[in-house]
This record gives C-alpha cells, structure tokens and sequence, in this order.
C-alpha cells in the first residue's frame, strides 16, 4: 500500500542559489542550504521543493539545463547535493526537485551534436522544420522577449521549436529514445533519494506540431512517467506545473496513474480576484469547477511563487480588476497576463490581509505551499527585470546583504533588497524571531494547527452557505473528525449566520484575535459567528452527544 504522505505535508520552494551562501562568493550553495535545514524543520517544513540546480548558462534562471546529471558548480558538488540529502532526511523533510524536460538550453551537448550533423542521432532529440508554420501569438510563453516559437539555426540549416526562450530548444518527447533518457534522469535522482519532482511546463511536452510525423500522446507520457518513477520509489511524487481550463485537470491525474498533485492555479487566479472584490463568490466559483480527485491525488495550494501571479484563465475585466488592486503601475504587470509582485506590497503591508490569505492558503482542501520568504513577509524589488524582482536573496538577519553572504553587494548573484520598508534591516529572519507577534511566529502557528488537522489534505470538503458575500466559509471531515474555517475577504466587520453544515459544537482552534465564544444553538438555528475585518476563525466540529 503506498504512503500518501504528501496529503499532509508542508511545502517550502526555494532556490538554492538565493537561500544561504556559505563561501563567500556571493552565490547560494548546498552547504549553506543544509546550515539552515535546523532554521526549516523547526518551522515545521516537511518537504522541500528545490529549483533546478543543475549546470545552466541561466538565461532562464537554470530552467535553461546544460547537464541532467549534475549540480551547477557555483552551488557545490554532487558530493555537497548527497550530503544536503542525508542531513534532510535524518531531519523528516523530504525534498523534490525540478524536472525540466520540455527543453534544454541550447548549450547541452545533445543540442550542440544535432545542429551539427543531420545524421546524428541526437537530430531527432530535437523538433526542426525547413518551412515552420506561422505561429500563434498565444504559444508565446515570453512575448516580452520572443515573438516567434520557430528559430532559425545556420549551422543546423533550419528551424528549431522552442516555446520558451531561443536559447532553450524543446526535446522531442514523441521520439522513444528521448523518453528512454528522461527515465534514466528520474532513476539517477531517485537512487540519491529525492521524494520526488515537480515537472515543469506539462502542457508543452507534446508537440501539436505538422512537422512531426507521430505524435506521442501525453495522457501515454504521463502514465509512462509515473510508472518509471513508481517502480524505483513507490512513495515517490510527481508535481505537475500544468496552468489549464479545468476541463482539462483529468488529463493530468488520470485515474490516479499519472500526476499525483497539480498546482491549483486556476483557484488561485479566482481567490485573488475574490480578494479583489472583496467577495467570496469567485472564489466559490473556483473550488466547485474542480473535479473530485482520485484517492492518491491532492492540489498544491500557493499564494505565491517563483514566477508571475499569473491571471490567463481570467477574464481581460476580472484581471483588470486585480491589477487595479494589487497592480495599478505597468511596472508590476508582465507579459499581459500577471503580476510580478510579491504578497505584502500587493496588500501595502496590511498585516490582516497578509494573514487572512495565508490563513486561507493553509485551510484551503490540498496541500500548501510556502515560497522562501513568505513567513517572514519579504517584499520584491521591481528595478529588477522581470520575474527577478520576486527572486531576491533571503533575509535572515540585520548584517551586511541580510545575512545571506559575505561577499560585496557587487558580487551577489541577485541584488538583497537592502532599503525601504523591505529591506533586510527591517525584515529578517533574527528579528522576526525575537518578536512574539512578528508574521514568522504567525507562521509557526498556523504550520502547527495545520499539521494537527489532516482531514484538510485528506478528508471531503464542501462549502457553507452564509448570509454575506464577503464571507467564505468551508468544512473537511475525515475519520469522524471536521474542521470548519470562515474567513472575512471584506474590510467590514460582521457576524456571519452559517446556513448548514455546521451543526454541533464550535471549538475555537486559530484565528485573527481572541473572539468571545461562538453562539451555539440548537441544529435547527444556524450559527452566528462574529468577524472582525479580514478576520479568520478555524473551529473543532464537535457534534452533540
């Protein structure tokens, strides 16, 4: 029987080379990782999801991957990567790692053989094309740089796919012999004992393309992915990244034979446009359009990650609506479709809405994600290009670069947000500890209320009507035991009449401030529960004897 352990887990990303640098050299590494495995276990981190690490010219922020095999020398060693492992997993936490297997960068040794011999049999690695159809704006995943998904390669003499940037060619996926190569990838990870991957760009491994003459289907890859990774480690996961309609999610769980978790962005995009709104109805809208997941699959619940707050399953009005609110200057916006923002400044730093969504995050059905820095409320720093203004370095303490590394602030592989209100004087790691109200403390709190209550990553879910439009409340019940959270996306105060599926006594478990006890009436009245603006409140359902 597998250990579905990732229902209950806690989720952390980060990038190795903005974590902790442990040489000086300005650069985050595997040593400096470990040094701060004790910082993460004692948040109450169960598993870790690391960006890629591996060699990579970094036109893509390592996403661009020179060598599968291998750890990126400015972050250490595959003998530092061992060891990082062997100090996780005597702490609990396992750790999941990037697979990037829709492209490499153009500078992999398999790419550099096919552009230069058409006999070679690294050609067919590859997708070309003589005459390349004409391409569809939509396809375009960075339309700030790239205006085409066909690139022209003289020493090649023709035309190359990418759907990512020019410098990252896509793998043929329906060519055998490359699938034979991303098993080989999964197994070599896999014996160093990773938990499992998070697979990048899903929707793009299959090449609807005219050029190719046999097309591998994904739903096939999928089920051949998860089975190359169950018959080495069968408690190991895969973490989709796949943004699509939800007609589409079925794709990707299959009957429980492919993915076991999805990243639940088109949730997302509808929570951000009910914070928005402040109104709970999209939100709702959201949660019902998911289908019931088979048994060993969960969603990946986020806020916020490494790339854009994407809003592309929104309408042009919805996203509007965000971007008035979180995103009014053009500056915070990219490619049309997102934000490049991190939390606290969306929200100018309001410590009830920053809780409120967080709160949200870990109540939600699923599993939650935490982004490096969310737990203390670390900012972003829009002079930087791009998705970069969100990948800035960690701040653990008040000394030079925010404790992150020694090294000049010229030699940091990523400028540390080192002024305003942001910056690492004011936001760190050490002071945040020694602050008993301070939004790392929060952090600490809610990990360990959510870890108390699997029935939210394990049990059936349903949402409570109420009586205002501001208001979302839900329940998850699993082995007889429910938790029931409400939570206020509006700035007026109310007492909120739940309208069914709360019959029973009321314990208060966590919420925004200490409220009086909560009316308990009989099962024929409804339940009144008082909310302060932005409030949350997380019940203990205990029914009448």
């Amino acid at each position: 029987m597998q250990n579905f352990w990732y229902k209950n887990a806690i989720v952390y990303s980060l990038d190795v080379e903005t974590f902790m640098d442990s040489d000086g050299d300005g650069v985050g590494d595997f040593p400096g990782l470990t040094q701060r495995l004790d910082y993460l276990s004692g948040l109450g981190i169960t598993c870790l999801w690391l960006h890629p690490f591996y060699p990579s010219p970094n036109r893509d922020d390592g996403y661009d991957v020179m060598d599968y095999y291998s750890v990126d020398s400015r972050l250490g060693t595959l003998g530092d990567f061992v060891e990082f492992m062997h100090e996780a997993k005597k702490r609990g936490i396992g750790v999941m790692i990037d697979l990037v297997i829709n492209h490499t960068s153009i500078q992999h040794p398999w790419f550099q053989a096919a552009r230069s011999d058409k006999n070679s049999k690294y050609r067919d690695y590859y997708i070309w094309a003589n005459d390349p159809p004409e391409t569809d704006p939509a396809e375009v995943i960075f339309p700030d740089a790239e205006d085409s998904i066909w690139e022209y390669d003289s020493k090649a003499g023709a035309y190359y796919l990418h759907h990512f940037y020019k410098e990252q060619p896509d793998l043929n996926i329906s060519n055998p012999v490359v699938r034979d190569e991303i098993r080989k990838i999964v197994h070599f990870w896999l014996e160093l004992g990773v938990s499992g991957f998070r697979v990048d760009a899903v929707p793009y491994f299959v090449k609807n393309v005219e050029v190719l003459a046999e097309q591998y289907e994904l739903e096939s890859f999928l089920e051949d992915l998860r089975e190359a990774v169950s018959a080495r480690n069968p408690e190991a996961v895969l973490l989709a990244e796949a943004n699509v309609e939800s007609e589409a999610f079925a794709t990707y769980f299959g009957d429980g034979n492919r993915m076991h978790m999805l990243f639940s962005f088109f949730a997302n995009q509808k929570k951000f446009l009910a914070l928005a709104l402040q109104q709970s109805a999209p939100l709702t809208e959201g949660l019902q359009q998911l289908p019931k997941t088979p048994r060993s699959c969960q969603w990946l619940n986020f806020v916020r990650h490494h790339d854009e707050l994407t809003l592309d399953q929104l309408s042009e009005a919805e996203r509007d609506k965000i971007y008035e609110a979180f995103a009014p200057e053009e500056q915070m916006q990219i490619y049309g479709r997102g934000i490049r923002r991190r939390l606290p400044p969306m929200f100018n730093g309001d410590r009830r809405r920053i809780e409120l969504i967080y709160s949200l995050l870990f109540a939600l059905p699923g599993i939650p994600l935490i982004r490096y820095g969310d737990e203390i409320g670390m900012g972003d720093d829009l002079s930087l290009p791009g998705r970069d203004s969100v990948r800035t370095p960690m701040q653990w303490s008040e000394k030079a670069n925010g404790g992150f590394s020694t090294a000049a602030p010229a030699c940091l592989s990523k400028p540390v947000i080192s002024e305003g209100e942001y910056g690492y004087p004011n936001v760190n790691v050490t002071a945040q500890q020694r602050e008993a109200d301070s939004l790392l403390n929060w952090f600490d709190q809610v990990i360990r209320i959510r870890k108390q209550h699997p029935e939210i990553g394990w049990g059936n879910w349903k949402i409570i009507e109420t009586d205002q439009p501001g208001v979302f409340a839900h329940c998850c019940a699993w082995k007889d035991k429910t938790v029931l959270t409400v939570h206020n996306l509006s700035e007026q105060a109310c007492t909120v009449m739940l309208k069914s599926g709360s019959s029973g006594h009321l314990v208060d478990l966590f919420g925004d401030r200490a409220y009086p006890p909560s009316n308990t009436q009989s099962s024929q009245n409804p339940q009144l529960i008082s909310l302060e603006p932005y409030g949350y409140r997380w019940f203990r359902v205990e029914q009448k004897s």
